[in-house]
């Protein structure tokens, strides 16, 4: 915790706060004295005079305790805010930076609690560090000395108030602490379950299974409500055992300072000072306690938000990147495989195939058999666990993630469309473009048609595109990666909603168009229509490349090819490529 306060807090503005802070104190702590004198000097002896002058002093040294505490105020919330909003970015922004097994490792569920639940529960507590966890102890230990300055005797009371109270404190402490961490996993739970609710809701109506889900929430819920009854609960208790505390203890000191205001040794005044130090150093002392029991709970925020920020990327650049040769343009792996974390099996195992300039590599296998880990190795989303890729004869490893990622366009198996208009996604590609590429690309993607009919590049994009179909989805997340400007395209089951008659279309259009004469096309798909005319095929059956090739080759000599054009062309097509007679 204090060392994201380090990074994250002004040290000047933090100074500051400190200042004005004991400012406030000051003038608290000197208010209780003048009223004593006020009336052991003003009231008991009917001096006017001394009355309005001691009031004067009284009313500036308010006026300087209000304006301490404002000023404090100012600089606790504003940096504390301040801190919230740089952490947030710097979250964002390292999530943003790791590779797909770092954001797998922790879940989107978390990472979003982390970003928003445990950033505020950090601005609570520096604020309150800014406020009481510094005013208190000052408080207290400066109420404690000017009620020994008054009389002395009367602070046996507290001899017996404190052990109660810290025993109150204690128990307090024991029973919260704990829950308070326990709790924010149970948030973790709540935000896990409610977005695989919102993500699934068309699964879940599908299968009639509303009420499961709606009890597996309210149980979740339940739960979390529970171990917050508890804690918020026993937080709550202190405020009336202090209250208890506290009034037993005036009624001590009123009890024990009658008797020595009526011997005569100890004048009222000092009696009335003497019973708001009393307050000051409850309220400091139960002050103090509240921000103890916060502590942890922010410390438990600070180690989950710190477990983020540690985290090594696995993805990082050499320490002398290279540029990337403009020619001749070439992707190649070069017995290239892949493991997922500590897993035994190789998700891919010596793959090795070379693709040239205008050239299209279609990339098939059944369900499982690792062809999307092809679209995270290429751009370097994960690292290669052994072999090498080059681009352009040079090893990816050797460039920068930058030159890299502007170097290759994606489209992912999942069309992703942002919240926004189609202009606005469509230059997620390409900043820079003008409205006659932005329709350029659409047509190519065969979504102009539709675009143009909803009311063109302004149209309105929902969230996750739910204003269109899945296909409409598909053509634009395909469009805004044509109209990136790069030497690689890479399209990972991006044709899988189109009808056959579309899919055709768009691939000839992309091949028929000058943009793409010279660019490389990795085409990642399960239809043997989408890549029977590409240039070499590499099958993959079980992480392993068991063919390369073109369809007619792969159709003759290639079991696991065989298998999948079996499975879906009809007899004239088998026989057309020599399979049956």
């Amino acid at each position: 915790m204090f060392r994201i306060g380090r990074k994250y807090l002004q040290p000047g503005a933090v100074i500051l706060a400190v200042l004005f802070l004991v400012v406030q104190v000051a003038a608290d702590l000197s208010l209780p004295t003048i009223t004593s004198d006020i009336i052991n000097n003003g009231i008991a002896k009917q001096d006017l005079t001394y009355i309005w002058h001691m009031g004067g002093i009284m009313l500036a040294v308010a006026i300087a305790g209000i304006t301490g505490a404002v000023i404090n105020v100012y600089f606790a919330s504003t940096q504390s805010q301040r801190l919230g909003m740089k952490l947030r970015s710097a979250l964002f922004e390292k999530v943003t930076d790791m590779d797909v097994s770092a954001v797998d490792k922790f879940g989107n569920a978390t990472l979003i609690t982390r970003t928003t639940n445990d950033v505020t529960q950090l601005q609570n507590v520096f604020q309150t560090a800014l406020r009481m966890m510094l005013m208190s102890p000052i408080m207290l230990v400066g109420a404690m000395i000017m009620s020994v300055k008054l009389d002395g005797r009367l602070m046996l009371v507290f001899a017996f108030a404190l052990p109660l109270l810290g025993i109150a404190v204690l128990i307090n402490m024991l029973i919260s602490i704990p829950r308070f961490k326990v709790m924010q996993t149970k948030v973790d739970k709540i935000n896990l379950i409610f977005q695989q609710g919102l993500t699934g809701v068309r699964v879940i109506r599908a299968f009639n299974r509303d009420a499961y889900e709606t009890d597996k929430f309210s149980a979740a819920n339940r739960d979390l409500t529970h171990t917050a009854r508890i804690v918020f609960t026993t937080v709550a208790m202190m405020m009336p055992i202090m209250t208890v505390i506290l009034s037993f203890t005036n009624v001590g000191i009123i009890w024990f300072g009658a008797k020595l205001i009526g011997q005569g040794v100890m004048p009222v005044g000092n009696l009335v000072a003497f019973l708001t130090y009393a307050t000051q150093i409850l309220m400091s002392f139960v002050q103090l306690s509240m921000v103890i029991v916060l502590i942890p709970r922010a410390q438990a925020s600070a180690d989950r938000i710190n477990a983020v920020m540690d985290e090594k990327t696995g993805i990082n650049d050499a320490d002398q990147t290279i540029a990337i040769p403009t020619a001749p343009i070439s992707l190649a792996f070069d017995h290239v495989g892949y493991r997922f974390g500590d897993a035994k099996r190789m998700a891919l195992q010596d793959v090795s195939f070379t693709a040239t300039a205008g050239s299209t590599l279609a990339i098939v296998g059944g369900t499982g058999s690792g062809k999307s880990t092809f679209v995270n190795l290429i751009p370097r989303l994960v690292d290669a666990s052994e072999g090498t890729i080059y681009i352009n004869g040079v090893d990816a490893k050797q460039v920068s993630q930058h030159d890299l990622h502007a170097d290759i366009a994606i489209t992912q198996q999942k069309a992703v469309l942002f919240t926004g208009t189609v202009r606005s996604n469509l230059l997620f590609g390409e900043p820079d473009a003008t409205d006659d590429q932005l329709w350029e690309a659409l047509e190519i993607a065969q979504a102009a048609d539709f675009v143009r009919e909803q009311g063109g590049l302004d149209m309105e994009v929902q969230q996750d595109g739910a204003n269109f179909s899945g296909g409409q989805r598909q053509r634009l997340a395909i469009a805004r990666t044509l109209i990136k400007q790069a030497n690689v395209y890479v399209f990972d089951d991006s044709f899988s909603a189109l009808d056959f008659a579309t899919d055709a279309r768009l691939r000839t259009a992309i091949n028929q168009s000058p943009r793409f004469k010279d660019a490389i096309k990795v085409i990642i798909a399960q239809r043997v229509s989408t890549v029977m005319e590409a240039d070499q095929i590499l099958v993959v059956d079980n992480g392993r490349m068991v063919g390369l090739g073109d369809h007619r080759t792969l159709a003759k000599n290639c079991p696991a090819y065989q298998e999948i054009v079996e499975s879906q062309l009809s007899a004239a097509d088998l026989k057309e490529v020599g399979l049956h007679a």
